[in-house]
Protein backbone atom coordinates (compact mmCIF):
# COMPACT_ATOMS: atom_id res chain seq x y z
CA UNK A 1 0.00 0.00 0.00
CA UNK A 2 1.02 3.65 -0.48
CA UNK A 3 1.02 6.32 2.06
CA UNK A 4 -0.83 9.40 1.77
CA UNK A 5 -1.88 12.51 3.41
CA UNK A 6 -5.62 12.56 3.32
CA UNK A 7 -6.57 16.55 2.60
CA UNK A 8 -9.80 18.00 2.27
CA UNK A 9 -9.39 17.72 -2.00
CA UNK A 10 -8.51 14.02 -1.62
CA UNK A 11 -5.59 12.06 -0.62
CA UNK A 12 -2.00 13.90 -1.11
CA UNK A 13 1.54 12.22 -2.15
CA UNK A 14 3.23 12.90 1.46
CA UNK A 15 6.03 14.72 -0.75
CA UNK A 16 3.99 17.03 -2.10
CA UNK A 17 2.69 18.88 1.13
CA UNK A 18 5.28 21.14 0.77
CA UNK A 19 5.61 23.79 3.53
CA UNK A 20 3.78 22.74 6.09
CA UNK A 21 2.03 24.87 9.02
CA UNK A 22 1.11 21.35 11.26
CA UNK A 23 -1.01 22.58 13.50
CA UNK A 24 -3.35 25.44 13.08
CA UNK A 25 -6.90 26.78 12.49
CA UNK A 26 -9.07 28.04 9.80
CA UNK A 27 -12.45 27.89 11.93
CA UNK A 28 -12.82 27.53 15.59
CA UNK A 29 -16.11 28.22 18.23
CA UNK A 30 -16.07 27.16 21.63
CA UNK A 31 -17.59 28.61 24.92
CA UNK A 32 -14.56 28.75 26.19
CA UNK A 33 -13.91 32.05 23.74
CA UNK A 34 -16.78 33.58 23.90
CA UNK A 35 -16.41 36.69 21.13
CA UNK A 36 -13.27 35.37 20.19
CA UNK A 37 -14.35 32.65 16.96
CA UNK A 38 -12.58 31.82 14.04
CA UNK A 39 -15.71 31.69 11.81
CA UNK A 40 -15.23 34.49 8.80
CA UNK A 41 -14.50 32.60 5.60
CA UNK A 42 -13.51 35.69 4.06
CA UNK A 43 -10.49 36.48 6.90
CA UNK A 44 -9.86 32.32 6.46
CA UNK A 45 -9.34 32.69 3.28
CA UNK A 46 -6.57 35.76 2.99
CA UNK A 47 -4.94 34.58 6.32
CA UNK A 48 -4.37 30.98 4.00
CA UNK A 49 -3.14 33.89 0.81
CA UNK A 50 -0.99 35.47 3.32
CA UNK A 51 0.37 32.45 4.29
CA UNK A 52 1.18 31.05 0.87
CA UNK A 53 2.67 34.60 -0.10
CA UNK A 54 4.93 33.96 2.39
CA UNK A 55 6.32 30.63 0.89
CA UNK A 56 3.28 27.83 2.50
CA UNK A 57 2.06 24.96 0.98
CA UNK A 58 -0.04 23.44 3.44
CA UNK A 59 -1.83 23.49 6.72
CA UNK A 60 -3.21 21.27 9.26
CA UNK A 61 -6.67 22.43 10.86
CA UNK A 62 -6.96 20.34 14.40
CA UNK A 63 -10.13 21.99 15.34
CA UNK A 64 -12.14 18.85 16.04
CA UNK A 65 -16.01 17.39 16.02
CA UNK A 66 -18.24 20.14 17.19
CA UNK A 67 -16.49 23.55 17.54
CA UNK A 68 -17.19 24.76 13.99
CA UNK A 69 -14.55 23.37 11.57
CA UNK A 70 -17.08 24.24 8.65
CA UNK A 71 -15.88 21.18 6.64
CA UNK A 72 -17.70 22.22 3.81
CA UNK A 73 -15.86 25.60 3.33
CA UNK A 74 -12.75 23.85 3.56
CA UNK A 75 -12.44 22.49 -0.58
CA UNK A 76 -13.49 25.77 -1.69
CA UNK A 77 -10.75 27.64 0.36
CA UNK A 78 -8.13 25.08 -0.46
CA UNK A 79 -8.94 26.18 -4.20
CA UNK A 80 -8.80 29.69 -4.27
CA UNK A 81 -5.81 30.07 -1.92
CA UNK A 82 -3.82 27.62 -3.47
CA UNK A 83 -2.61 25.86 0.09
CA UNK A 84 -3.75 22.02 0.41
CA UNK A 85 -5.95 22.30 4.25
CA UNK A 86 -6.12 18.90 6.01
CA UNK A 87 -9.40 18.81 8.54
CA UNK A 88 -9.54 16.42 11.63
CA UNK A 89 -12.05 14.83 13.10
CA UNK A 90 -11.88 14.07 17.17
CA UNK A 91 -12.80 15.43 20.12
CA UNK A 92 -11.51 18.26 22.71
CA UNK A 93 -11.97 18.68 26.29
CA UNK A 94 -15.33 18.16 27.95
CA UNK A 95 -15.42 22.07 28.69
CA UNK A 96 -15.35 22.80 24.89
CA UNK A 97 -19.51 21.14 24.77
CA UNK A 98 -22.62 21.28 26.06
CA UNK A 99 -23.11 18.20 28.06
CA UNK A 100 -26.28 17.50 25.96
CA UNK A 101 -23.50 17.32 22.80
CA UNK A 102 -21.40 14.74 25.08
CA UNK A 103 -24.37 12.45 25.16
CA UNK A 104 -24.96 12.15 22.26
CA UNK A 105 -22.18 10.37 21.17
CA UNK A 106 -21.62 7.81 23.97
CA UNK A 107 -21.39 4.38 22.80
CA UNK A 108 -20.42 5.55 19.11
CA UNK A 109 -17.44 8.04 19.31
CA UNK A 110 -15.05 5.58 17.52
CA UNK A 111 -17.73 4.93 15.08
CA UNK A 112 -18.36 8.69 14.65
CA UNK A 113 -14.48 9.17 13.98
CA UNK A 114 -13.74 6.33 11.58
CA UNK A 115 -17.19 7.63 9.41
CA UNK A 116 -15.72 10.96 9.39
CA UNK A 117 -11.93 10.01 8.35
CA UNK A 118 -13.10 7.54 5.47
CA UNK A 119 -16.87 8.67 4.81
CA UNK A 120 -17.10 12.15 5.27
CA UNK A 121 -18.06 14.83 7.50
CA UNK A 122 -22.02 15.25 7.33
CA UNK A 123 -22.96 15.78 4.00
CA UNK A 124 -19.62 18.12 2.86
CA UNK A 125 -17.87 14.57 1.30
CA UNK A 126 -14.93 16.20 3.14
CA UNK A 127 -12.70 13.43 4.64
CA UNK A 128 -10.43 14.34 7.72
CA UNK A 129 -7.12 13.24 7.68
CA UNK A 130 -6.45 12.60 11.01
CA UNK A 131 -7.61 12.68 14.91
CA UNK A 132 -7.59 15.63 17.49
CA UNK A 133 -8.15 14.67 21.36
CA UNK A 134 -7.08 16.53 24.61
CA UNK A 135 -5.67 15.80 27.81
CA UNK A 136 -5.76 17.74 30.82
CA UNK A 137 -3.41 19.51 33.13
CA UNK A 138 -0.93 16.96 34.30
CA UNK A 139 -3.66 14.43 34.13
CA UNK A 140 -6.36 12.96 32.45
CA UNK A 141 -9.88 12.49 33.29
CA UNK A 142 -12.38 9.71 32.06
CA UNK A 143 -13.27 12.81 29.25
CA UNK A 144 -9.48 11.78 27.92
CA UNK A 145 -9.78 8.37 28.52
CA UNK A 146 -12.95 7.90 27.15
CA UNK A 147 -12.30 10.29 24.07
CA UNK A 148 -8.06 8.79 23.50
CA UNK A 149 -9.64 4.91 23.86
CA UNK A 150 -12.03 6.13 20.66
CA UNK A 151 -9.25 7.22 19.48
CA UNK A 152 -7.26 4.72 19.06
CA UNK A 153 -9.96 2.12 17.97
CA UNK A 154 -10.37 4.94 14.88
CA UNK A 155 -6.29 4.47 14.63
CA UNK A 156 -6.72 0.49 13.94
CA UNK A 157 -9.51 0.83 11.78
CA UNK A 158 -8.34 3.36 9.22
CA UNK A 159 -4.42 4.03 10.42
CA UNK A 160 -5.23 7.70 10.85
CA UNK A 161 -2.54 10.01 12.98
CA UNK A 162 -3.84 10.91 16.48
CA UNK A 163 -3.13 14.39 17.19
CA UNK A 164 -2.75 15.48 21.32
CA UNK A 165 -3.62 19.14 22.82
CA UNK A 166 -1.05 18.61 25.77
CA UNK A 167 -3.19 21.63 28.17
CA UNK A 168 -0.39 23.92 29.33
CA UNK A 169 1.86 21.53 27.49
CA UNK A 170 1.60 18.90 30.40
CA UNK A 171 0.83 15.38 30.47
CA UNK A 172 3.15 14.25 27.62
CA UNK A 173 4.34 11.18 29.49
CA UNK A 174 0.67 10.03 30.63
CA UNK A 175 -1.15 10.44 27.22
CA UNK A 176 1.50 8.19 25.76
CA UNK A 177 1.36 5.73 28.85
CA UNK A 178 -2.73 5.21 27.94
CA UNK A 179 -2.34 5.66 24.23
CA UNK A 180 1.31 3.74 23.04
CA UNK A 181 1.20 1.38 26.56
CA UNK A 182 -2.43 0.73 27.48
CA UNK A 183 -4.02 0.91 23.81
CA UNK A 184 -1.00 -0.59 21.71
CA UNK A 185 -1.53 2.82 19.82
CA UNK A 186 1.83 2.59 17.57
CA UNK A 187 4.15 5.77 18.97
CA UNK A 188 5.14 6.90 15.43
CA UNK A 189 1.42 7.60 14.78
CA UNK A 190 1.02 9.75 17.91
CA UNK A 191 1.12 13.55 17.33
CA UNK A 192 2.41 15.56 21.09
CA UNK A 193 0.98 19.22 20.81
CA UNK A 194 1.96 22.67 22.60
CA UNK A 195 5.51 20.91 24.01
CA UNK A 196 6.60 24.51 23.98
CA UNK A 197 4.57 25.41 26.77
CA UNK A 198 6.25 23.53 29.12
CA UNK A 199 9.73 23.77 28.26
CA UNK A 200 10.84 20.80 30.48
CA UNK A 201 13.61 19.42 28.51
CA UNK A 202 13.97 16.11 30.21
CA UNK A 203 10.29 15.22 29.50
CA UNK A 204 10.80 16.41 25.94
CA UNK A 205 13.59 14.17 25.41
CA UNK A 206 11.51 11.11 27.35
CA UNK A 207 8.43 11.81 24.70
CA UNK A 208 11.49 11.60 21.19
CA UNK A 209 12.87 8.22 22.80
CA UNK A 210 9.12 6.79 22.82
CA UNK A 211 9.21 7.57 18.92
CA UNK A 212 6.07 10.04 18.60
CA UNK A 213 6.27 13.78 16.59
CA UNK A 214 6.98 16.33 19.06
CA UNK A 215 5.27 19.59 17.90
CA UNK A 216 6.11 23.11 18.79
CA UNK A 217 3.38 25.45 18.11
CA UNK A 218 2.95 29.47 18.81
CA UNK A 219 3.41 32.43 19.62
CA UNK A 220 0.79 33.11 22.80
CA UNK A 221 -0.21 35.48 24.32
CA UNK A 222 -1.07 33.53 27.15
CA UNK A 223 2.17 31.60 27.11
CA UNK A 224 4.30 34.12 26.06
CA UNK A 225 7.22 33.60 28.72
CA UNK A 226 7.68 29.98 27.43
CA UNK A 227 7.92 31.21 23.57
CA UNK A 228 11.44 32.63 23.72
CA UNK A 229 12.84 29.24 25.05
CA UNK A 230 11.54 27.01 22.02
CA UNK A 231 14.51 27.71 19.62
CA UNK A 232 16.25 26.21 23.00
CA UNK A 233 14.08 23.07 23.07
CA UNK A 234 14.33 22.01 19.09
CA UNK A 235 18.28 22.57 19.22
CA UNK A 236 18.82 20.06 22.31
CA UNK A 237 16.42 17.25 20.81
CA UNK A 238 17.64 18.00 17.09
CA UNK A 239 21.35 17.69 19.04
CA UNK A 240 20.19 14.49 20.30
CA UNK A 241 19.28 12.66 17.22
CA UNK A 242 15.83 13.38 17.06
CA UNK A 243 15.32 16.48 14.49
CA UNK A 244 13.36 13.65 12.23
CA UNK A 245 10.45 14.19 14.47
CA UNK A 246 9.71 17.52 15.25
CA UNK A 247 6.66 19.46 13.61
CA UNK A 248 6.09 23.06 13.51
CA UNK A 249 3.02 24.79 13.80
CA UNK A 250 1.08 28.46 14.27
CA UNK A 251 -1.99 27.37 16.39
CA UNK A 252 -3.92 30.38 15.66
CA UNK A 253 -7.49 30.34 17.34
CA UNK A 254 -8.78 33.67 17.91
CA UNK A 255 -9.54 36.20 15.46
CA UNK A 256 -7.28 38.66 16.71
CA UNK A 257 -4.79 36.08 16.01
CA UNK A 258 -4.93 36.22 12.42
CA UNK A 259 -2.14 38.23 10.38
CA UNK A 260 -4.93 39.87 8.41
CA UNK A 261 -6.30 40.71 11.84
CA UNK A 262 -3.07 42.76 13.06
CA UNK A 263 -2.12 39.39 14.67
CA UNK A 264 0.80 36.90 14.01
CA UNK A 265 -0.98 34.71 12.42
CA UNK A 266 -0.07 32.05 9.96
CA UNK A 267 2.89 33.63 7.97
CA UNK A 268 4.48 34.51 11.24
CA UNK A 269 5.71 31.07 11.42
CA UNK A 270 7.54 31.43 8.13
CA UNK A 271 8.38 34.75 8.78
CA UNK A 272 9.67 34.84 12.06
CA UNK A 273 9.99 30.94 13.19
CA UNK A 274 11.68 29.91 10.44
CA UNK A 275 14.76 32.09 9.96
CA UNK A 276 15.12 31.98 13.88
CA UNK A 277 15.62 27.87 13.96
CA UNK A 278 17.75 28.59 11.11
CA UNK A 279 20.06 30.29 12.65
CA UNK A 280 19.83 27.38 15.90
CA UNK A 281 19.79 24.58 13.37
CA UNK A 282 20.89 25.17 9.83
CA UNK A 283 18.90 25.77 7.02
CA UNK A 284 18.88 22.28 6.10
CA UNK A 285 17.38 20.28 8.67
CA UNK A 286 14.94 23.79 9.58
CA UNK A 287 13.55 22.95 6.11
CA UNK A 288 13.12 19.41 6.28
CA UNK A 289 10.95 19.72 9.78
CA UNK A 290 8.39 22.48 7.94
CA UNK A 291 8.73 19.26 4.76
CA UNK A 292 9.60 16.21 5.07
CA UNK A 293 8.58 15.62 8.49
CA UNK A 294 4.80 16.61 8.06
CA UNK A 295 4.38 14.85 4.96
CA UNK A 296 5.55 11.46 7.36
CA UNK A 297 3.76 12.58 10.41
CA UNK A 298 0.23 12.90 8.21
CA UNK A 299 0.77 10.22 5.58
CA UNK A 300 -0.67 7.21 6.31
CA UNK A 301 -1.65 3.83 4.37
CA UNK A 302 -5.13 4.04 4.74
CA UNK A 303 -7.76 1.38 5.79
Amino acid sequence: MVSSVRTVLGDLRPEDLGVCDAHDHLFIRSPQLPGQELSDAAGARAELEAFRAAGGASVVQWTPWGMGRRAADLPLLSRAAGVHVVCATGLHQAAHYAPELLAELRGRLAEVFVSELTEGIGTSGVRAGLVKVAGGFHALDAHARWTMTAAAEAHRATGAPIAVHLEMGTGALDVLDLLCGELGVPPQGVILGHLNRCPDFVVQRQAAEAGCWLAFDGPSRAHHATDWRMPDAVRALAEAGFGHRLLLGGDTVVAGARSVDGGPGMPYLLRRVRPRLAWELGEELTNRILTENPGRAFAVEWR
